[in-house]
């Protein structure tokens, strides 16, 4: 018997499962796709369930709260507030981080170098205790009952093979829609990589000028193609990890951080993590107010005039801030062509994509 005849008789007795499609990445020619873990492969139909469960606040305990409620796209992700607040009512004490580019990130979070995977920090949100966010540990089988319905079963068929709900595919399901968020089509990109002389107006030349000096050196710690040395793609053989002191605070004129949220000391032990914060993607920073791990700074003029004075040390002897925190001593002009610039990085076809919004809203 011929062997194409075997294959189609022994899947007609047995059946046999179609490879799911792989999915198409929307990105510039120029520009590699993320990473994907072996163990989650990424697939249309994953990121269409991830999708709904991103913005289902049924997902948490209570039914008040979804992903979405604290990262909103027409704020790159983020959200307008100061802090998080979880769906118990329970503050976060630190901001929300914006999602732009994150299937890029190598570390997660504010101050963690511990979480290597998306998966592993979607965790924090589903179960974590120390702010109750999704809060999901109240009340599991609750969450897990509300997935047997509405469009759940198919959604789940469609990315698993069948319908049957559990976390670790709530889990893989959202880490895809999430590795999913890429913006690539800021002014500056059709400026830097499209070519486009006039994406950038004079002011935001000088501003990308001063960005990339050494002067300034911002670059140091918001470089590289997502402005963040957080950041590797499939192509890349370095994994850079970044964690720094801006001088925010000095509580005893020795640069110690407030005993609430030291950074990352916390998670390593060591005093030279003291007031250590990841430097977040710059990328759509101006829709992304208030600032810092605390959102301790309201905007960004007010960010740059933080930089430009070499952060809050008021004379102390900050042994832990980095050595790029210093007295820019920036002109006025200055200071508006770095803010025009760092405006050029938002991408407005993100921000408003209908393929990253909720379901049904475009």
């Amino acid at each position: 018997m011929k062997r194409w005849l075997v294959l189609i008789w022994v899947c007609l007795l047995w059946g046999c499962e179609r490879p799911a499609p792989e999915y198409s990445w929307q990105l510039p020619y120029n520009m590699p796709p993320p990473p994907i873990p072996a163990d989650n492969p990424l697939t249309p139909a994953k990121v269409a369930l991830g999708r709904q469960l991103f913005y289902d606040p049924g997902l948490s305990a209570n039914g008040l709260q979804s992903c979405g409620s604290c990262h909103q796209q027409a704020y790159g992700f983020s959200q307008p507030a100061v802090r998080s607040v979880g769906s118990t009512g329970e503050p976060h004490r630190r901001n929300p981080l914006a999602l732009v580019n994150v299937a890029y990130n190598t570390d997660f979070t504010w101050a963690h170098d511990g979480l290597g995977s998306l998966e592993a920090q979607i965790l924090i949100p589903m179960f974590g205790e120390s702010p109750r966010e999704l809060n999901i540990s109240a009340a599991p089988q609750r969450v897990l009952e509300r997935l047997q319905h509405g469009p759940y079963p198919a959604l789940f068929d469609a990315a698993f093979g069948d319908s049957s709900a559990d976390f670790d595919r709530v889990n893989q399901a959202l880490a895809s829609f999430v590795r999913t968020l890429v913006s690539f089509d800021s002014p500056f990109d059709q400026y830097a990589y499209g070519q486009i002389d006039s994406a950038l107006s004079e002011s935001q030349i000088r501003g990308m000028n001063l960005f990339y000096s050494e002067r300034l050196e911002c670059f140091h710690c918001h470089g590289g193609f997502n402005f963040s040395q957080s950041s590797v793609h499939a192509n890349m053989q370095v994994n850079v990890r970044r964690f720094h002191n801006t001088g925010l605070y000095d509580v005893d004129g020795k640069g110690a951080y407030p005993d609430d949220d030291p950074g990352l000391i916390e998670i390593s032990g060591q005093m030279k993590d003291m007031g250590r914060f990841r430097a977040p993607s710059l990328r759509n920073v101006a829709v992304t107010a208030p600032y810092m791990h605390d959102g301790s700074i309201a905007t960004l003029e007010e960010v740059i005039d933080f930089y430009d004075r070499g952060g809050n040390s008021h004379g102390g002897h900050n042994i832990y801030r980095s050595p790029f925190i210093r007295p820019l001593n920036l002109k006025e002009q200055e200071k508006q062509d770095l803010l025009a610039f760092l405006q050029g990085l938002t991408d407005h076809s993100f921000l408003t994509n209908p393929a990253f919004a909720a379901p049904g809203e475009h």
